[in-house]
């Protein structure tokens, strides 16, 4: 298979696995029938091929400018990637922009009223950048926003076999190199414990011992619970106030901070 068809595939199959994982329900499958033929030279299943791996290449140079920290504009995306497709720019862009933010967790943000200029910047108001120190790894905010996600629809605590079946959802395993987010253990159990945004205890008196794991001081002060809920609710393409309790747990400390 060709790399940049495998890239394509792999970052699609990302984005359906975070949405697997907070309960998005994929569309049904189509059945065959007279009218529905699955013929590679179909020109609908032509055109959506095209879109794909134009919204494919599009996260790859939206991922560029995040690592060099570059703003982007409409007119350098239409040129650079879109060319013969500017017709399906506002859905290629749109999908473009739904990867990087569920999958990597960088938010594409408008810098100006127009709508044609654009900065990258890590969702939910997070800090944390990893491309300081490793200008080619994949943006691994994503995962930490699922586990924050995750710790909180667990009751602001969950325990590390929850958490770890809850990404196992997604194709992450502890000890087995993932395409985007590498091996997990150590980011998850280590660093994000030492930058803050997580804390990992040992649960009391468990014999033999489990952990567990909280927010950790920079999350709370980063983001909200509300904020987390928004974005969970997204990815379960719902409203945030579906999650009763949780919403008005949410609401009450956006109201207390």
């Amino acid at each position: 298979m060709p790399r940049r068809r495998r890239q394509r595939n792999q970052r699609l199959q990302a984005q359906r696995e975070v949405q697997g994982l907070m309960g998005a329900q994929a569309p049904p499958a189509q059945e065959e029938g007279p009218g529905t033929s699955q013929d590679p030279a179909d020109p609908r299943s032509l055109l959506r091929d095209a879109l794909e791996e134009k919204m494919s290449d599009l996260v790859h140079f939206l991922l560029l400018k995040y690592r060099i920290k570059e703003p982007i504009t409409k007119a350098e995306m239409l040129n650079v990637v879109i060319k013969d497709y500017k017709d399906h720019f506002p859905e290629i862009f749109r999908e473009a922009s739904e990867c990087m933010q569920l999958v990597f967790g960088v938010d594409v943000k408008k810098v100006d009223p127009a709508g044609h200029s654009y900065v990258l910047v890590t969702a939910l108001g997070l800090t944390y950048d990893e491309m300081l120190n490793h200008v080619q790894s994949m943006p691994k905010v994503g995962l930490l926003i699922i586990i924050l996600g995750v710790i909180f629809l667990e009751g602001n605590c969950a325990l590390e076999e929850v958490i770890w079946e809850a990404l196992g959802v997604m194709g992450v395993h502890a000890g087995r190199e993932h395409f985007i987010y590498g091996e997990p253990r150590k980011l998850i159990t280590h660093n994000w414990v030492q930058e803050g945004y997580l804390e990992y205890r040992q649960v009391p008196d468990s014999n033999p011992e489990r952990y567990e794991f909280l927010w950790g001081p920079r999350a709370h002060t980063e983001t909200t619970k509300m904020k987390v809920l928004e974005y969970v609710a997204k990815v379960n393409r719902s409203d945030p106030r579906s999650f009763r309790l949780l919403y008005e747990e949410a609401l009450r400390d956006e109201e207390e901070g």
